[in-house]
């Protein structure tokens, strides 16, 4: 059955952040998204220039609409809007049909712009809503305003600690689970853009989905957060300030379990030539590596559909094409297979090039690579 996710939060008319960002990473992950607007929001990629809170009854009722009909695998809260509908909320998640969804809190007091979206007494009242959550996802400041790790951890919610709002140049997720401390931690380097408006709401959301999917909260996670950045870096670049992400031109790279034919890498012998064939086909170069004279070349293309072609100049390419197989979770799949008798030439291992691959060949002895890359697939360092 298609995962259920109930999104409860604020609309915004610029479509980057609220339940508009939301429906994108819900949909773009295999969910079905439904909504119970809690706010209003005129704004743009500039600031948030008013606001309209939903009465607590007609959120009430949009969720009971949906959860009477539908039924709901997931919750997802962002924008709650006043202190009143953050208790009667909190309420309503505990009668028997949503009691075993899965509750994604996303404490969300201030936009990207500066601008105050939860007054004191809200934030108050979110501590009902702390009680019923599976995960909260504050980002640093709201943290802060929560009281810290240990006081949200005493509501006995997992605590993921965004460390989008720290300085450096590495960004620093961190899992946290009551008792135990921190279980799992994130890294990777910042992405240098203005067009990140949006990126709790996507976080979480992706998140929601990946539990309404039957997914641990580990890498439901880990899922989400490489939905993000892919989003951050396929952002559209709309607007004169913080613009919106591109969570719509994502293409699920390496978000599943697999398997997903997303490479190909042919032979070439004459590399200037094959390059000029390929874009005149149409395809995108992202790849430029031409090597020095006579030790041949890399190159690679990307498709409009987000699948990636390599051609491939010199002793690496003697033994013809191979077929890449993509999967977000290469090492539970490799060890399926070779339980079940298949026989690897190279098992699961980290590549310089940031992939991680396995290799093997079919009875007719063509090449493959199963392999995990995320963001490095089509958004490699050296990218064009």
């Amino acid at each position: 059955m298609t995962a259920r996710v109930l999104i409860i939060a604020g609309s915004d008319s610029g479509g980057g952040a609220g339940i508009q960002a939301d429906i994108k990473a819900v949909t773009m992950l295999g969910g079905h998204a439904m909504t119970a607007i809690t706010a209003i929001t005129a704004q743009n990629t500039l600031g948030v220039q008013g606001v309209h809170a939903i009465p607590t009854e007609m959120v009430l009722a949009q969720i009971d609409s949906v959860a009477s009909d539908i039924g709901v695998d997931a919750v997802k809260i962002g924008m709650i809007g006043s202190a009143e509908t953050a208790a009667a909320v909190a309420e309503r998640l505990t009668r028997p049909d949503l009691a075993e969804a899965a509750v994604v809190f996303d404490p969300v007091m201030i936009a990207t712009s500066g601008s105050v979206l939860a007054d004191t007494a809200t934030i108050a009242a979110f501590r009902a809503l702390l009680n019923r959550a599976m995960v909260a996802t504050p980002n640093l400041p709201e943290l802060e305003a929560l009281g810290g790790e240990e006081a949200v951890l005493a509501h006995g919610c997992s605590l993921l600690v965004k460390g989008g709002h720290a300085e450096g140049e590495t960004v620093i997720d961190r899992l946290f689970e009551t008792g135990e401390g921190e279980v799992a931690r994130w890294e990777a380097p910042r992405i240098d853009t203005p067009h990140s408006h949006g990126t709790g709401c996507t976080l979480a959301s992706a998140i929601a989905t990946g539990l309404a999917q039957g997914m641990p909260l580990e890498p439901a996670i880990a899922r989400a957060r490489d939905f993000v950045r892919l989003s951050l870096l396929d952002a559209p670049g709309l607007g004169s300030g913080h613009g919106p992400m591109g969570q719509q031109a994502v293409r699920n790279d390496g978000l599943f379990t697999g398997p997903a034919l997303n490479q190909i890498t042919l032979p070439a012998t004459d590399y200037a030539a094959s390059v000029a064939f390929y874009k005149q086909l149409g395809l995108t170069q992202i790849v430029d590596s031409p090597g020095a004279e006579g030790l041949g070349g890399y190159a690679r293309f990307e498709a409009a559909n987000g699948v990636t072609l390599s051609i491939h100049v010199g002793d690496g390419a003697a033994g013809g094409a191979t077929a890449y197989l993509e999967s977000g979770a290469l090492d539970a799949w490799v060890a399926y297979l070779a339980r079940r008798g298949v026989q690897f030439e190279q098992m699961p291992k980290d590549e310089e090039w940031g992939w991680r691959e396995a290799r093997l060949t079919d009875p007719a002895g063509n090449r493959l690579c199963l392999y995990q890359a995320g963001e490095y697939r089509r958004y490699p360092p050296w990218r064009i």
